[in-house]
């Protein structure tokens, strides 16, 4: 009762609502395209794609996360300045708006007649506008939940509303032709450059006050800050856990699943119609689970929590490489809904448990996000090679052995719940 009173009075927070919607309408620009990003870089040029190998997608991926790591670092200290204020925001929607052109007139003949000048162009636009933009826009509507009341996790959950609907929406238009899709993220884009120019509620007008009290408490870790904390050696146990386990699942899941997915099916057109039904009906129930893994930690613990996270990781991507009937791996692919909760949660919840709580956004910053996107920089070619070499099941077995060490290695170096409660300690249920 007390949830649902808490939801209608969010409708009639307009803060809420302006959030919300910049929310879906990122990941809506973003993922109509995103989702089906792989394979438009793998599909032959006779459907519309580019038939780039596995070592060509590898070394984009690679470059993607890199400059997506260091423009992380300028976008930080940047709304750090701003706190709340849009207008990084905005520059990034304008790149959105820009993405349709940018996609069929630039990056794509770069790609296929001056690979490595497209491959870096592609990341310096793609982690501009989407790559690096997305974490800026968490960042400021967390901010934004405090000052004007409403919960952070309801507008977040906007955004994966967003992104379900138009996989599904992608799957259809990327058979159709693949420009749609990049067209369609054009579009999405100057809907959300028009939300965030003139949508500005009278509550945020008004609050400069309370907005500058919580921008004084409240600051973007720095680099000083971050460098310091590397000497902590119970950091290192998570990142080296992340790298060899986070990292390996983003790259079959990104990098490979999707061609391989495709391919089950009689033809092209089937197969990606297919995978944008099965990518959405996904993303709704990892939503709805969101809400249902904090329940389930709080019954049987963080680390116990993540470990079964890390067992599923290691079956789904395992199961994908001794199966071939379409039926059988989409049910597979199902057990991400359950997986990614369950493994980012306890992340994040394992850092607010065993170190000071005014350290946790850092320390999360550094062990999960930023651990991720160099273990992808490094590890994104090399696993492109080996696809290319041995196929994607034998690639999928390396990968899920990889996943299996590193969740053995946690079960024995991550500390246990009880173990040096350092932040906010668990409420059992």
């Amino acid at each position: 009762m007390n949830s649902t009173k808490s939801r209608l009075r969010s409708f009639k927070n307009a803060s809420y609502l302006q959030s919300s919607t910049s929310m879906l309408l990122f990941f809506a620009s973003w993922g109509i395209w995103w989702s089906f990003y792989q394979l438009w870089l793998t599909s032959p040029t006779s459907n519309g794609g580019l038939g780039l190998s596995g070592a060509q997608v590898g070394t984009i991926f690679s470059a993607n996360s890199l400059f997506s790591l260091i423009l992380m670092f300028v976008y930080g200290a940047i709304q750090d300045r701003l706190f709340i204020k849009r207008y990084l925001l905005i520059f990034n929607a304008i790149i959105s708006t820009l993405i349709g052109p940018f996609f069929i007139w630039v990056y794509a003949p770069l790609l296929t007649n001056h690979f490595v000048i497209g491959m870096w162009v592609g990341a310096i636009v793609l982690s501009t506008g989407f790559l690096s933009a997305v974490g800026i826009l968490e960042a400021v509507t967390e901010r934004f939940s405090r000052v004007f009341s409403f919960e952070y996790g309801q507008a977040r959950a906007w955004g994966s509303f967003g992104y379900a609907i138009v996989a599904l929406l992608a799957g259809l238009l990327f058979v159709i032709n693949p420009q749609l899709n990049f067209w369609f993220g054009s579009i999405f884009g100057i809907l959300l450059l028009a939300n965030l120019i003139f949508w500005v509620p009278k509550e945020e007008r008004d609050a400069k006050q309370a907005i500058s009290d919580l921008a004084r408490e409240d600051s973007i870790p720095k680099l000083s800050d971050m460098l310091h904390l590397l000497k902590l050696p119970e950091l290192w146990q998570v990142i080296i856990f992340i790298i060899f386990s986070w990292t390996f699942y983003t790259i079959f899941d990104s990098q490979m699943f999707p061609d391989f997915y495709t391919k089950l099916f009689s033809s092209p057109a089937l197969g990606q119609h297919a995978y944008g039904t099965l990518n959405s009906i996904q993303v709704f129930f990892e939503a709805i689970m969101l809400g249902v893994v904090p329940i389930i930690m709080r019954k049987i613990g963080v680390k116990r929590t993540l470990m079964i996270g890390v067992v599923i990781m290691f079956m789904r991507i395992g199961l994908c490489g001794f199966n071939t009937n379409p039926y059988t791996v989409s049910a597979i692919k199902m057990l991400h809904s359950l997986e990614v909760p369950m493994f980012t949660l306890s992340i994040f919840r394992y850092f607010t448990l065993h170190f000071n709580t005014k350290l946790s956004a850092s320390l999360y910053m550094i062990g999960f996000q930023i651990a991720a996107q160099i273990g992808q920089v490094i590890l994104s070619t090399p696993l492109g090679i080996l696809r290319d070499h041995v196929g994607y099941q034998n690639t999928f077995h390396v990968i899920s052995v990889m996943v299996l060490l590193a969740g053995i290695y946690a079960f024995f170096v991550l500390k246990k719940d009880s173990q040096d409660v350092n932040g906010t300690p668990l409420a059992k249920i």
